[in-house]
């Protein structure tokens, strides 16, 4: 099963930008459906956005024109890109591997890593 270590969180400001990786260690990364996550204190974990083995995306409608996700199979690396940030993007953003259930809902496979935190700034 891949492996997937986050990175590139951080302090900013809002409005400001942050980008974060996630790389993949193990075979066939390029099949594998990618989800970032994020859960904020108090909060239930949520999926942010999500990018298919084709290159298919969606996002959570808070984030949507703001937060672009991406993948380079070559690096084996999955990258969300966040603009304009804002108070509320403040968690511990995770990603994850998924599969899309029969009714279409994503679910997360394997157990949760350390995540990147994200705190922006008013």
């Amino acid at each position: 099963q891949v492996q997937l270590v986050e990175s590139g969180g951080g302090l900013v400001q809002a409005g400001g930008s942050l980008r974060l990786s996630c790389a993949a260690s193990g075979r066939m990364f390029s099949i594998n459906d990618i989800g970032w996550y994020r859960q904020a204190p108090g909060k239930q974990r949520e999926l942010v956005a999500s990018i298919r083995s084709g290159g298919s995306t969606n996002y959570l409608d808070s984030v949507k024109g703001r937060f672009t996700i991406s993948r380079d199979n070559a690096k084996n690396t999955v990258y969300l890109q966040m603009n304009s940030l804002k108070p509320e993007d403040t968690a511990v953003y995770y990603c994850k591997p998924v599969t899309v259930l029969a009714d279409g809902r994503l679910l997360a496979l394997g157990s949760w890593g350390q995540g990147t935190q994200v705190t922006v700034s008013s």
